[in-house]
């Protein structure tokens, strides 16, 4: 700290509430035993929201971005006030009890990023996040306490390699369907399971966590080319310190988040979801970062974008690259100019520079140099996007499918249905899953995991033995951002409150069908009636702490599982 007052031009009524009178003496007491001097209290007061921790490699090597960050506010003249944030590693809690505390995550961290900025009237935040759930709840965070706010994403992970093929967390997954369908050996599933993950950042493809970043990237939020680098390259911990100086800026030009997230923006950013072949889990996500900001948003609106939006980039689930090849290729600027020039995006919506977002693309190129990584709207994968809601007496509320990569995303089948994923896994390594079946795993949503956990261990079995193509799934659970296949998640109503799928027996006939956006129970309405009569909720499996509550106050998927819907 200095004696040196720096010429921030504004003190918000924030700042001001510290350094006004006599009568704040006690309150600049606690700051003069951290350090601060006279001068510091006409600074603004930023805080950093530090996601950094152990628990995973996505958020391992978060410190240094903070630090970074810290160095950069600093430098702009403003007070950094570092707090922390927890994560729940999806990838390690993936098939376990634990992987119901993810979505929960979400929640918690909002809350926290709420809660410190309000409660310590900060000017400003910047989140620094890297695992799935630390961007939207971020985000929520951010909009709730609507000061402004910038994100700072830990950056993606460089590919694992074996036997010549890049490596990345899903490879594990299908490895594991592969072994148990002997097209695997032991020693060679043990050395992907050890390469696959060679050093920090998160989840090498299209995941949720790289889908996310995309978005924030799209909506304004993040700084231009940050979505898509490295954690370990050096250009990342510089994104960050300039992130921080720009936030300082937008402090003193007073732009919010809710001046950046509006309706307009979140088409933006749902068409880059759909343009890079992104997570189902943005449908989620959106949904409850809409509600946080109060703009009218439905989950019939995504698929309103996906009927305009073309699938332009080859990225793994169902492509070949990586978010580091995208990077190299452009990266989400390219993308979105293709889209501009397209009609396709808003350019006049704001971002957290205070330029709109045409001036933000105005020097990319109207091509990528090669459109190896990058596609032409001429030249798209698919024409439309590639997350379709599919609704019918299964769904009525809305279910999200993600349909790229399949030959023919149709088919009509008998229901297998577990209540549960771990014998829904146990049927697929046992073989007794075969072609032209349709898996119904339940009671796995919000209130109902409660949690609404991951079935990557699931769907990457039946793509590791070859099912991928053939046997359909649903659930009203998520997905990874990995999964991919013939497979349609956050059915609702949901089972645990007597929505249509609690009532569906094995053996009864089952159609999913993309190209009609359709999900049906070939069972007739009396018959279900029938069945819902002898129907009795389930007990809660949690009565106490965080799960109670997020299945107590949950509202349904199709609204974003938000907590505060009241």
């Amino acid at each position: 700290m200095t004696d040196k007052i720096i010429p921030i031009k504004p003190i918000n009524e924030r700042s001001a509430n510290i350094t006004a009178g006599k009568s704040r003496a006690p309150n600049r007491s606690m700051y003069y035993a951290m350090g601060y001097e006279e001068g510091d209290f006409v600074k603004p007061m930023v805080g950093v929201a530090n996601g950094h921790s152990t628990i995973t490699p996505c958020n391992s090597g978060l410190q240094k971005l903070a630090d970074a960050a810290v160095e950069g506010i600093e430098e702009a003249g403003g007070n950094a006030q570092i707090f922390g944030t927890p994560t729940i590693s999806d990838g390690m809690a993936m098939g376990t009890e634990g992987m119901k505390y993810s979505l929960v995550s979400r929640e918690v961290i909002a809350d926290c990023v709420e809660t410190c900025v309000q409660g310590q009237w900060m000017d400003g935040v910047l989140v620094v996040g890297g695992c799935d759930k630390n961007m939207p709840g971020g985000l929520m965070g951010m909009l709730r306490a609507n000061v402004p706010a910038i994100y700072v994403y830990g950056g993606t992970i460089l590919p694992g390699r074996y036997q010549g093929k890049d490596l990345n967390i899903v490879s594990v997954f299908e490895a594991v369907g592969e072994n148990a369908a002997g097209k695997l050996s032991d020693f060679d599933l043990k050395e992907i399971e050890k390469r696959a993950i060679p050093g920090t950042g998160s989840c090498g493809g299209m995941y949720t966590a790289n889908t996310m970043s995309s978005a924030f990237e799209a909506l304004g939020i993040s700084l231009p080319y940050s979505s898509t680098m490295a954690n370990v390259h050096e250009e990342k911990v510089q994104s960050a310190k300039e992130s921080a100086k720009v936030l300082v800026q937008a402090i003193q030009k007073g732009i919010k988040p809710k001046d950046i997230v509006t309706r307009k923006s979140i088409e933006n950013a749902v068409a880059v979801i759909m343009a890079t072949g992104g997570s189902t889990n943005a449908v989620l996500h959106f949904l409850a970062i809409a509600h946080c900001a109060g703009v009218e948003w439905s989950i019939d609106d995504f698929e309103r974008i996906r009927q305009r939006t073309p699938v332009l980039c080859d990225l793994k689930p169902s492509g070949k690259a990586l978010a580091v090849d995208l990077h190299v290729a452009g990266g989400i600027p390219q993308v979105m100019k293709i889209l501009l020039n397209a009609g396709l995006l808003h350019g006049d919506c704001i971002t957290i520079s205070g330029q709109t977002i045409a001036e933000v693309l105005k020097d990319v190129p109207d091509a990528p140099p090669d459109d190896t990584v990058i596609h032409s709207i001429e030249k798209a994968m698919y024409k439309q996007g590639h997350l379709a809601i599919l609704k019918g007496n299964l769904s009525p509320e809305g279910a999200v499918a993600k349909i790229t990569g399949l030959k023919n995303p149709v088919i009509t089948g008998p229901a297998r249905v577990f209540d549960d994923e771990q014998s829904a896994l146990e049927a697929i390594l046992a073989g007794r899953i075969v072609a032209g079946d349709v898996m119904v795993l339940r009671y796995l949503g919000p209130k109902g995991g409660p949690g609404m956990p991951e079935m990557l261990a699931p769907t990457g079995a039946l793509i590791g033995a070859g099912l991928g193509e053939t046997v359909g799934l649903i659930t009203d659970g998520r997905f990874s951002g990995g999964t991919w296949g013939m497979v349609v998640g956050h059915v609702a109503p949901e089972a645990a409150v007597g929505g249509n799928i609690a009532f569906i027996n094995e053996g009864d006939s089952i159609t999913i069908d993309a190209h009609k956006l359709l999900l049906e129970l070939h069972v007739p309405e009396a018959e279900l009636a029938k069945r819902r009569e002898g129907w009795k909720a389930p007990a809660p499996r949690y009565t106490r702490g965080v799960q109670a509550k997020f299945a107590f106050n949950a509202s349904s998927a199709s609204k974003g599982a938000v907590l505060d819907m009241f």
